[in-house]
């Protein structure tokens, strides 16, 4: 059975050329999101992904309406798979149930993988290049080594309260305790 998945991002936008398309390559069934891709729970998707069953072929209009990057569009193709259900993009004129259009797609997840280890890379790359230059990652401390045990010796003595020091100091009462908590000094 032909099953289609049509989506439209904004409400301004409808389905009709997708599911003209859809219905013109035999879908006997549709399903229709009307939400942006980002959104991952989307009803139109998850109810055709429960509904396919093996020897089924979803059909999209375009591939980006079926997965909000190649990266999600990997995971609904391989869950697809998994199932024995295949896919058939009329834009890009792929079909996974033929032996090119497998050769086809994983040759996209395959660059989606590469394209990953390079960001990764690249960012392990600049973390240490500004290691190297003195910079360290994180959130600016809040207190400096002194401030930090004059606070603890202060809250020690009972005389102020932990409201008290958090306006003196500038902190908030978390990153107050947080320093407390903190044996180190």
């Amino acid at each position: 059975m032909k099953v289609g998945y049509a989506r439209i991002s904004t409400a301004t936008q409808d389905t009709f050329h997708q599911e003209v398309a859809l219905k013109n390559a035999g879908c006997e069934k549709i399903f229709l999101d009307a939400m942006s891709g980002s959104i991952g729970d989307r009803p139109g998707l998850t109810e055709m992904l429960d509904f396919v069953r093996p020897q089924d072929t979803v059909v999209v209009y375009r591939l980006d309406r079926l997965g909000r990057s190649l990266q999600n569009l990997i995971v609904v193709v391989n869950s697809l798979a998994t199932k024995g259900v295949s896919l058939c993009s009329l834009h890009e004129n792929l079909d996974t149930s033929t032996a090119g259009g497998k050769l086809i797609f994983h040759i996209f997840g395959a660059l989606s993988q590469f394209e990953r280890e390079l960001i990764r890379e690249r960012t392990q790359s600049g973390l240490e290049a500004a290691r190297l230059r003195g910079r360290v990652g994180g959130r600016p401390v809040k207190l400096d080594k002194n401030e930090e045990v004059l606070v603890k010796k202060l809250y020690s003595t009972n005389e102020f309260s932990s409201a008290d020091l958090c306006e003196k100091f500038g902190i908030s009462k978390a990153t107050f305790y947080r320093y407390l908590k903190d044996k180190t000094s």
